[in-house]
């Protein structure tokens, strides 16, 4: 298989994460949405990350639709998401919660520096609502005792907000100070990044404009 995109995106990276905890085997192209969108367009029109293509050919878009895959592909007892019922509705929460913050995050790194702009009424709004999903999942979390949100193993609501954690502390570096205002979350994201898969599937991050 191969995982197209960067690792400093958190989308991207949730995948590989998820792809060696699940011991699947993959070709990494760190290609860039900007700078090599032409190499990513015959396998995904919209020209994003990450894109997945499987040894079939097939190509799969968006994270969330390529971990379903992936959870197919896996055995069962390796399973990164609860099977049904409340617990796997929780956890579709979680991941929503936590991508939807990765993408106000974003949203403002474009503002400020893809735009060259910063509409206040924008800045505040996304603000406003990645501060509203840290609280949501600070909460989800104080309210577990398991040592994952989920259980006994690490899932993918662990993994998605541990990358969204690491990617809002590098894109907007001082905006939110997580360990003071949601130090579940810290803790939660600073043990994941201390997991060798963690450690081996990071980048750091940069953002280049188109044409620069």
């Amino acid at each position: 298989m191969i995982l197209i995109g960067q690792y400093d995106s958190p989308f991207v990276r949730r995948v590989a994460i998820a792809m060696r905890l699940y011991g699947m085997p993959f070709e990494h192209r760190p290609w860039s949405v900007f700078g090599d969108a032409e190499k990513i367009a015959p396998y995904n029109p919209l020209m994003r990350v990450p894109t997945l293509v499987l040894n079939t050919g097939e190509a799969l878009l968006e994270s969330h639709a390529i971990l379903d895959a992936l959870d197919q592909l896996a055995p069962p007892a390796l399973a990164m998401m609860p099977a049904g019922g409340a617990e796997r509705r929780e956890a579709m929460k979680v991941c929503a919660l936590a991508t939807g913050l990765a993408d106000k995050a974003v949203s403002l790194v474009y503002e400020t520096v893809i735009h060259n702009r910063a509409t206040p009424a924008w800045v505040e709004r996304c603000l406003s609502q990645i501060a509203g999903c840290l609280n949501e999942l600070e909460r989800s979390r104080t309210a577990r005792t398991t040592p994952w949100w989920f259980g006994q193993a690490i899932g993918h609501a662990d993994v998605t907000v541990a990358c969204v954690i690491r990617f809002l502390g590098d894109a907007h570096p001082g905006l939110f100070d997580i360990s003071e205002g949601w130090p579940m979350l810290a803790a939660h994201a600073a043990r994941c990044e201390s997991l060798p898969a963690f450690q081996e599937l990071q980048q750091a991050f940069k953002v280049t404009p188109p044409g620069a």
